[in-house]
């Protein structure tokens, strides 16, 4: 059986998905970019500003699990530009110690959703 996961505190989904699901201690998170979830306003006045928006929908789906992002084991990043790496690369660090971070791979894209610059899913395990 799976568990479907929502909250508030991120982006409501747009279409026929969920924004996570636990199946088997697993927990897969939907691709999310940089929508504040009170006002639906997209965050993009700057690539950090994006990157952090997009972290924090991430954040608050993995509390809704009942976790946090120690227990993440693989993130899928999606960029329009690879010129931003750099930059993405610093915010995301933020979120994540670098001793036990998770697997990845960021990954340049002719374009996402909304035409927004970043978006990030996530696995995670739950126990």
């Amino acid at each position: 059986m799976k568990q479907i996961i929502y909250t508030p505190d991120a982006p409501a989904p747009v279409g026929p998905y969920s924004q996570a699901i636990v199946h088997q201690g697993t927990l897969y998170v939907s691709g999310q970019i940089a929508i504040e979830p009170a006002s639906g306003e997209l965050m993009t006045r700057t690539i950090e500003e994006e990157t952090h928006q997009v972290m924090k929908n991430l954040q608050a789906v993995l509390k809704a699990a009942g976790i946090t992002f120690e227990e993440v084991i693989k993130c899928s990043v999606f960029v329009s530009d690879m010129n931003n790496y750099g930059r993405i690369n610093a915010v995301y660090g933020e979120y994540f110690n670098e001793a036990t971070a998770p697997a990845r791979e960021l990954v340049e894209v002719a374009n996402l959703p909304k035409f927004v610059n970043i978006e990030i899913s996530l696995i995670a395990a739950i126990d």
